[in-house]
């Protein structure tokens, strides 16, 4: 079953780029055309537009500058790509190696959480849902309870980024899931 928009925009939030990984590995033959076609580049550059491309998409969507999946998200990639060259962007400028790791660090992290601080935190940051129909998506028996259990997760969270919290320590209920 294929991962919804959402799901996939909440992955890439917090670190996970195997849905642009595979993105890549299935459209690179068929860019290729596409930029040997409209720009006369060679495969091998083009190969590397893509992922710069790609790279740039990743990005755009961690800092928040990307909030809602594009409906055609070849489409998409294809218009930033075209305006990569029209800009003359510089190929391969990766990411500072501190925010790499910081990224991967805080992926990692978030993954300690239990399924329900995870579900909890992604419905309030990344799909914005208000409490009440948080409450209602997580069955919880009322928007309060939503409240407190973003705040206890979102504490959980910051403790794991600083070091001090046991992800083992409490595990069972959504109140106390680590």
């Amino acid at each position: 079953m294929p991962t919804p928009l959402a799901e996939t925009l909440t992955q890439l939030r917090v670190g996970n780029q195997k849905f642009l990984i595979d993105f890549y590995q299935r459209s690179r033959h068929l860019f290729a055309r596409w930029a040997q076609r409209q720009h006369r580049l060679p495969a091998a550059q083009a190969h590397e537009l893509l992922q710069d491309t790609l790279l740039d998409f990743y990005d755009q969507v961690a800092d928040g500058r990307i909030t809602k999946m594009p409906e055609d998200l070849r489409a998409f990639i294809y218009g930033m790509a075209q305006q990569r060259l029209a800009a003359q962007v510089p190929a391969h400028v990766p990411l500072p190696a501190a925010e790499a790791q910081r990224r991967q660090r805080l992926l990692a992290q978030f993954n300690q959480l239990g399924a329900d601080c995870q579900q909890v935190l992604t419905y309030f940051y990344f799909h914005g849902y208000q409490f009440e129909k948080m409450g209602v998506k997580m069955g919880f028996p009322n928007a309060t309870v939503a409240r407190r259990q973003k705040g206890s997760c979102l504490r959980k969270l910051y403790e794991l980024v600083r070091g001090g919290y046991d992800a083992t320590w409490g595990a069972g209920t959504a109140d106390n899931e680590g």
